[in-house]
């Protein structure tokens, strides 16, 4: 029943803070598998992907999502799932690559990304992300000229981030399907260049 060090394994604890939510009347059983449910099946990288495609495919949309993030999750049907905290999109230039980070805990745009890494929760993640980010990047097989500055963006209980990725090459000649299957869950975040 004891994991590493006497602790509980993971599920035990989940499940004992359950119960205390329960007990204090904050949410029943029936809530927590409803919100589990509704995040796991409708929460997906294909969401922020989508995003990113149609803001490569139209220029007013890529403006409304970088002055407005949570109107334009809204504008493709993603508005319920960003309530709650201020989303802002940071575009990545020729001249600029952006990386995302919650160094306190994980937060994270699950809505638009899906279920978080395990990798993006790590300790080691959050603390070198902002002390070595080109270090951090080049472990996930991205290489940057040293002419490119890396801003690195500190997610919070208030502020998430989606990083908008260089838009593709031969974008024109692609539909947004298309476009949306070349963006991943790491080039949303920007450990990826898409």
């Amino acid at each position: 029943m004891s994991g590493e060090h006497g602790e509980l394994p993971i599920a035990a604890r989940v499940r004992r803070l359950e119960e205390r939510l329960i007990a204090a009347g904050l949410a029943t059983d029936e809530e927590l598998d409803e919100i589990l449910e509704r995040v796991f099946t409708s929460a997906s990288p294909v969401n922020g992907a989508r995003m990113v495609a149609r803001s490569w495919k139209d220029p007013d949309y890529r403006d409304r999502l970088l002055a407005d993030g949570n109107a334009a999750a809204a504008e493709l049907g993603f508005g319920a799932g960003t309530r709650g905290y201020l989303l802002k999109a940071v575009e990545n230039t020729p001249d600029v690559h952006n990386m995302i980070v919650c160094t306190l805990c994980s937060c994270y745009p699950t809505a638009l990304l899906g279920p978080s890494p395990s990798w993006y929760k790590s300790f080691a993640y959050r603390s070198r992300a902002v002390r070595e980010p080109r270090a951090v990047l080049a472990e996930f097989g991205l290489e940057l000229p040293d002419s490119t500055e890396i801003r690195v963006w500190d997610a919070n209980s208030e502020t998430r981030y989606l990083v908008l990725p260089l838009r593709a090459e031969g974008a024109d000649e692609m539909d947004e399907s298309e476009l949306a299957s070349l963006v991943t869950r790491n080039g949303l975040i920007g450990t990826a260049i898409r």
